[in-house]
């Protein structure tokens, strides 16, 4: 396929791919706003709430499901959760869509996308066949506390599903990427992960590493689709220094990405506040509890791990720990704006470059106060979510101009 046909080819695609770009970067936002509100255990099973499919009104509602034996209802908290999952589904199938156009030209592409959607369909229904012997997998005890049938169920949904992911694999790794086939079949992939990912946040209650891997499963969406709606958009930056700028852009989603995760890991280690924030009688910032070095516990603060049946909610490490996870995310954050704003620095000097200069240096100075904003306000809910779209803003910037940078034929 040459160069020419390739506008003709997308010219629905990318309308598509645009679509799916806004709408993940909704999910994100909104998936920011239930996990900071304290909301992400607000429906104990997965994919229903209490049994329904939206979720119930009443206690009275709640207590004909055995969810309610897990945790009692909050009506204000449950919708939040069931609507970010709404998102995420309406995500998953708009990614789906896309998936089989970009395959449609292939040889038994859309067979092959529809077989391993079916066996991922087929997965949630054989999940959910075993939660209602265990009621939550491991809401109530440990593994070796599961009834055995549950633990069949759990088994036949996972080989299932990774059937399907299987399947997917195997042929984004035989296409080739001119049409896109190859990117838009990996982003299915990391949809049906995000979704298991979804699950095991309720599953696991919270344990962060699996909250920090959901974080950056949506980010990893994000910038997949980012990079194939400017593909299929196809409007190019012609630069003669585009070679030498892409390295630079490289490391800069890397680094970008490096501080979302430290991010997501105080998030879900409940660490934002672990210097004083809001305190009246403690120096928070720049300082820490007062102290510019204080008493940090890096080891505990970074143990991925920590074993099954314990519940997350409201964290349970000690002030040193959150301390040493706090302070990493700042010295990371120190690091990553001054190479934003060397690079923003070295794109003015560039003919063309310098509306995407001032946007990057704009985003880094924006999300740089947000962050003090977080830590001297004691975490108000919008400056935490306009915190996280900050992040979204930074990688689209960075991945945009990865995806369209050229250098003259």
């Amino acid at each position: 396929m040459n160069a020419t046909a390739r506008p003709a080819l997308y010219r629905n695609f990318h309308r598509l791919a645009w679509f799916a770009l806004i709408m993940t970067a909704s999910t994100i936002m909104f998936g920011s706003f239930v996990r900071l509100s304290d909301a992400g255990l607000s429906c104990p099973d997965w994919p229903t709430c209490y049994g329904r499919v939206t979720w119930p009104q009443t206690q009275m509602e709640a207590a004909q499901h055995v969810a309610s034996e897990i945790r009692p209802l909050e009506s204000h908290k449950a919708w939040r959760e069931q609507v970010h999952r709404f998102l995420a589904g309406l995500l998953g199938v708009e990614v789906l869509i896309l998936a089989l156009l970009a395959a449609r030209r292939r040889k038994r592409g859309v067979s092959q996308i529809v077989t391993a959607s079916v066996l991922v369909a087929l997965a949630i229904p054989l999940y959910m066949m075993g939660s209602h012997v265990a009621h939550n997998v491991f809401g109530a005890g440990a593994l070796d506390s599961l009834p055995v049938q549950a633990m069949y169920w759990y088994g036949a949904s996972a080989v299932v599903a990774l059937g399907g992911v299987f399947v997917l694999l195997l042929a984004a790794l035989r296409w080739s990427n001119v049409d896109l086939a190859r990117v838009a079949t990996l982003t299915l992939v990391v949809v049906i992960f995000q979704a298991l990912l979804g699950m095991w946040t309720v599953t696991l209650l919270l344990k962060p590493i699996v909250v920090m891997g959901h974080l950056l499963g949506g980010m990893l969406m994000f910038g997949l689709l980012v990079w194939m709606a400017w593909k299929a958009t196809h409007l190019p930056i012609t630069l003669a220094e585009a070679p030498r700028l892409r390295w630079w852009l490289r490391a800069g989603v890397a680094l970008v990405v490096l501080q979302i995760a430290l991010g997501g890991w105080v998030s879900a280690n409940y660490a934002a506040l672990a210097c004083g924030g809001g305190s009246v009688s403690l120096d928070n910032f720049p300082r820490c509890v007062s102290q510019w070095w204080p008493q940090q516990n890096y080891v505990e603060g970074f143990t991925l791990w920590r074993g099954i049946g314990v519940d997350y909610e409201g964290g349970v490490l000690d002030g040193a720990s959150r301390i040493a996870i706090q302070m990493a995310h700042r010295m990371m954050a120190v690091l990553v704006a001054l190479y934003l704003l060397v690079l923003s620095v070295r794109m003015l000097r560039l003919p063309g470059m310098r509306g995407w200069a001032t946007t990057l240096g704009v985003l880094i100075v924006l999300q740089i106060t947000l962050g003090i904003l977080n830590v001297k306000l004691a975490l108000p809910l919008v400056v935490a979510v306009m915190h996280s779209g900050g992040a979204v803003a930074l990688l689209f910037v960075l991945i945009t101009l990865l995806a369209r940078l050229r250098a003259p034929e």
